[in-house]
């Protein structure tokens, strides 16, 4: 598997792997289920979907999935993915998701972690990120303006969801 390793000192991401599984499960609440991953997890349904993140390292594919780690030990504490291709994607444009445990929220990790993929994905040729947030979730909107992103036109998603979008120049992300 590729190892992507990146640090700001405080945070790592590195790729998810399957020792996250059962972090991962004990992590989950009803903010992240809400949000990010669209039902309760099951252990078979997070192995496999690590399992998949894991193939799209291996075959530099679209999606690039890190666990965010924070000290020496890198504990997992959320999840933050990058999609370098998508519906409503323009090419360049790189789709940016992310979601702490509950214990690790409220301390600056998710910006922190934003701000790493942010550059990471201006090294791999994206122009633009862009997070998608439903209007109901302002935490996940404060971290993106924390993270220097600007409110762009509101899209819906297949099912009529609105989301907010956020976008940030990737050059200025490497600033």
């Amino acid at each position: 598997m590729h190892e992507a390793k990146l640090s700001d000192g405080i945070i790592t991401l590195s790729p998810l792997r399957l020792d996250d599984v059962e972090t991962h499960l004990a992590g989950e609440d009803e903010l992240l289920v809400r949000w990010l991953d669209g039902g309760p997890g099951t252990r078979k349904g997070i192995e496999a979907y690590f399992r998949h993140c894991m193939k799209q390292w291996d075959i530099a594919g679209p999606l690039r999935a890190f666990g965010i780690r924070i000290g020496a030990d890198e504990v997992l504490t959320g999840t933050i993915d990058l999609r370098f291709a998508g519906e409503d994607l323009a090419p360049g444009q790189v789709n940016v998701a992310y979601g702490l445990y509950p214990s690790w929220r409220g301390r600056g990790l998710a910006t922190r972690a934003v701000l790493l993929a942010s550059r990471y994905a201006a090294a791999e040729g994206g122009a633009k990120a862009v997070i998608q947030v439903e209007p109901e979730n302002p935490a996940s909107a404060a971290v993106a303006q924390r993270a220097g992103f600007t409110a762009g036109k509101p899209t819906h998603g297949k099912g009529g969801t609105r989301f907010d979008r956020y976008i940030r120049d990737l050059h200025a992300a490497t600033r």
